[in-house]
């Protein structure tokens, strides 16, 4: 049986969102909330949020992406969220989990025998959340990426080779009431639009500004 593709958002968000053609309401139900319950997340089922990122697409198959996780009440738990700003521990605090997602900027081409540099490891890396950013919606949670973090903090702590680029910390837990958000952050808790289509793809030439 065919799937129906959809235009409209699915009933529970909290903001309308219209496709401007048919796609699968997955795209538009997946959001990046900061209003989370701090319910516990399990290991394994984290671990299937990363098991769905391990099986993105990267060139070559390289698969220069890296994943360090922390369950909250762990020990591990402190050495990412002090990462973190100030901001974004001010909700991120209230996740179920937090993983810091690192790419490798280099790689051994076939038949070669050193390292080279991999000009599509942030790209790569990127396709690896997207995936685990799917699952997780798909499974009743969500997940909201943090480039506000010190990175360099996160390579001493962690002790990540100077080869690996820490990219972001992803938060993950269930959706809750926004109330719980400091005010400032109250009013922007409701998925974002997007672009039209028209104004980021183009037929044969490069339009934009």
């Amino acid at each position: 049986m065919s799937q129906v593709l959809s235009t409209a958002v699915p009933a529970d968000l909290p903001h309308a969102r219209e496709a401007d053609h048919p796609i699968d309401p997955l795209f538009l139900n997946r959001w990046s909330p900061r209003a989370f319950t701090g319910e516990s997340l399990d290991t394994a089922t984290l671990l299937r949020f990363l098991e769905a990122a391990r099986w993105a697409p990267s060139g070559y198959n390289v698969q220069p992406w890296r994943f360090v996780y922390a369950l909250a009440g762990t020990p591990a738990w402190a050495t990412l969220f002090e990462t973190l700003s100030v901001t974004n521990q001010s909700w991120a605090h209230r996740a179920s989990a937090l993983v810091l997602v690192v790419s490798q900027q280099r790689w051994l081409p076939p038949g070669k025998s050193a390292l080279e540099p991999n000009a599509t490891h942030a790209f790569d890396a990127g396709a690896a959340w997207s995936h685990l950013a799917l699952q997780a919606s798909l499974s009743g949670w969500h997940a909201h990426s943090i480039g506000g973090f010190d990175r360099q903090r996160a390579r001493e702590s962690l002790s990540i080779p100077e080869d690996y680029t820490p990219q972001v910390i992803v938060a993950l837990g269930r959706r809750g009431d926004k109330a719980v958000l400091p005010e400032a952050l109250q009013a922007r808790e409701q998925p974002n639009t997007r672009l039209p289509l028209s104004a980021i793809a183009a037929e044969g030439h490069f339009p934009f500004d």
